[in-house]
């Protein structure tokens, strides 16, 4: 009988990193038609990756990157959060949520004083309820529609 225990850490090992990347490749490449060169990227490796387990079965995952990284700084004040994947087995279950809610815990320990996220479009209302809020122009990646927002952490 499901319990609906909702566990968020750290991937720690290799086996959880296949996890991840198990969840990622059904939700993007095999759901959302992404093509898998575009998902895969050099931030990986230097990436917080995290991971739900829903009664100890991996359903969702995110990653938090330094943005300064990704700009080719050394080192910022802003943690971009990306790859917000669950299975369906886990939606509608605040797994999302407690993930976005990780990062954030996860950015204030390492200093950064914003989160920062590239929605797709659809996604938006669930990020506005969760205190982002998007700016700038409509942009496409991997031909999916997508707005930069941003949560300033307290």
């Amino acid at each position: 009988m499901s319990t609906n225990e909702l566990v968020i850490r750290l991937a720690e090992d290799a086996r959880d990193l296949a996890a991840v990347f198990v969840i990622r490749g059904a939700v993007f490449v095999a759901e959302q038609e992404v093509p898998i060169e575009e998902e895969w990227d050099d931030r990986d490796p230097a990436a917080d990756q995290f991971l739900a387990l829903l009664d100890g079965v991996p359903v969702g995952t995110v990653r938090l990157v330094d943005q300064a990284a990704v700009d080719g700084g050394a080192g910022g004040v802003s943690g971009l959060l990306g790859r917000l994947a669950v299975l369906p087995k886990g939606r509608g279950s605040g797994t999302g949520a407690a993930l976005v809610r990780a990062v954030e815990e996860r950015a204030r320990e390492r200093g950064f004083s914003s989160v920062e996220l590239h929605a797709q479009t659809h996604a938006l209302g669930f990020y506005e309820r969760l205190g982002y809020t998007a700016h700038g122009e409509e942009f496409l990646d991997a031909g999916i529609p997508h707005l930069h927002m941003v949560r300033r952490l307290d």
